[in-house]
């Protein structure tokens, strides 16, 4: 199929379905015409509870039921511009409309979080601390997309080195006060740096000792504490001590979870903490923890200081990755009646994975990649596990799932050009498509504007007439290619043996063809 009649079979399908649909180069979106306010969002239930918010973050929705201001502010890459993100009504959704009309043709990142409760506790770009420089990187603003109660939104995509901060706060809980959190996190999105955390944390940005900070951690790390099974559990960092439990490293109670959508949660008051989870799409929380604080020196009383951090440790410790959509902190100590109703109107929020179909080049999309090539017309693009090199492979119904996993890719938009397209592993979430001294391999996002740059293509009508080619984004003359199995970026001609001129035009014409997996 032509790309002009992709982009209008898409068209079609969302004016179909009462949506508003925005194109950029290409890239198709679209959002639900009509957006139903809430009539109470997590904060209005917390303050029923007696605990009420003192700072609400969100990139997808409104956390009160009449909240209509700013949820988030871009960056556009072009020309440093700035732009406040809101909701489509009050007490609704983000209108992610205005995000992708902004950044289209470029890249944007976020760069405030703004706190709904009207504290004044917005989030912004973390500074250098102890255990690492900055300022922290700040999330691509398109990478973690989402659909929340039908509406396309956008997360918060943490990648190692991206952090968020305020030491500024108010109402934050210090000393041993008593104070809850909870954060919506992507349960499939996390590794074993230090530290993925949502919370209360040291103002000086460095550690201060055991006790000055009560976060929500999410990831698999076992240096310091852990649960039961391998991993990811949710988790207390308290400074110097991630605590899954009463007891210093193992407690096998909490379990590692799954959830696509998590609901993660700790609160604490004096000589009582608790850890709760569940799935944010539907059912209830589990208690994972409930008694007194820790069985080492230091936790009891606390010494809570106040900052709010988001992706990184107090003290800047930013090798982590997880991807955040919402969450809020409380003053006082919430009840598991009041919790157990903030989850209710989460699970009732609707939030979705963002694919919808397979096969085509819309963001969300799972596809295959065929060669055209005479002689490799039924090889797929494909990567390797053991040294995530990108080759091209045969497959077809009878291979095994894991070389049809291997060929299967999650279309995203654009690193560095939302206009453009970014291809996500489906075995490997958190890993794209990049090019590394012209050669195709997987990566791990670092956040940086060349990994953005390197992982991102354009695509166009065929080069030989056929499928489509994918133009690199920082080398315009250079196409996605196969050559002797292997893939490169590479021109129509030059000092690399893969620029051979023979075939090129093949060689640099893909498929788009339904996923195998």
């Amino acid at each position: 199929m032509a790309f002009h009649q992709l982009i209008s079979r898409a068209r079609r399908t969302l004016l179909a379905a009462g949506a508003t649909v925005a194109l950029t180069a290409g890239v198709i979106t679209g959002t639900a015409a009509t957006s139903q306010a809430a009539t109470q969002g997590p904060c209005d239930i917390y303050a029923a509870g007696g605990t009420p918010c003192v700072a609400a973050h969100s990139t997808t929705r409104s956390l009160y039921g009449s909240y209509g201001g700013a949820l988030y502010q871009v960056k556009r890459a072009t020309d440093g511009a700035l732009k406040d993100i809101g909701v489509l009504s009050p007490g609704g959704y983000a209108n992610a409309a205005a995000q992708d009309a902004f950044c289209a043709g470029t890249s944007c990142v976020i760069t405030v979080l703004y706190d709904q409760s009207g504290k004044g506790n917005h989030l912004t770009q973390a500074p250098a601390g102890g255990a690492a420089g900055g300022p922290d990187n700040l999330a691509n603003a398109a990478e973690a997309p989402v659909t929340v109660g039908g509406h396309r939104a956008y997360g918060v995509y943490v990648a190692p080195g991206t952090g968020y901060r305020n030491n500024h706060t108010n109402g934050i809980a210090v000393g041993d006060q008593p104070e809850g959190m909870y954060a919506v996190l992507d349960g499939t999105h996390y590794n074993g740096g230090c530290c993925f955390d949502y919370g209360n944390a040291e103002t000086s940005n460095n550690d201060t000792g055991n006790g000055h900070m009560e976060a929500i951690y999410f990831g698999n790390i076992k240096v310091w504490g852990y649960g039961s099974g391998a991993g990811p559990w949710v988790m207390a960092d308290l400074e110097n001590g991630l605590f899954s439990g009463v007891n210093t490293r193992y407690n096998e109670n909490d379990p590692s979870v799954s959830h696509r959508f998590l609901t993660a949660i700790v609160k604490g008051a004096p000589n009582q903490w608790a850890i709760r989870a569940g799935n944010a799409q539907a059912g209830g929380l589990s208690t994972y923890y409930s008694g007194p604080r820790p069985n080492a020196a230091g936790y009891n009383p606390m010494h809570k200081e106040g900052a709010i951090i988001l992706g990184i440790g107090g003290d800047n410790s930013k090798g982590s990755a997880g991807t955040f959509y919402e969450g809020v902190m409380t003053s006082g100590y919430p009840s598991d009646t009041t919790e157990n109703a903030v989850q209710a109107n989460i699970a009732a929020t609707g939030y979705s994975s963002a694919a919808t179909e397979t096969g085509t080049l819309s963001p969300g999309s799972r596809v295959s990649l065929r060669a055209t090539t005479t002689c490799c017309n039924r090889d797929f693009l494909t990567h390797a596990d053991a040294d995530d090199k990108v080759t091209i492979s045969p497959v077809d119904s009878a291979s095994p799932p894991a070389l049809k996993a291997d060929a299967t890719w999650i279309v995203r938009a654009g690193l560095a050009n939302s206009s453009c397209l970014t291809f996500e592993s489906l075995d490997k979430p958190g890993r794209f498509l990049r090019h590394y001294n012209f050669e195709l391999r997987l990566g791990a996002d670092d956040g940086g504007t060349p990994f953005a740059q390197d992982a991102t293509f354009c695509p166009t009508a065929g080069n030989s007439g056929t499928g489509y080619s994918f133009q690199s984004v920082n080398y315009p003359t250079k196409y996605l290619r196969h050559y002797n199995y292997s893939v490169f970026v590479a021109g129509n001609g030059g000092s690399n043996s893969w620029d051979s001129t023979t075939n090129w035009g093949a060689d640099t014409s893909w498929m788009v063809a339904q996923p195998w997996s």
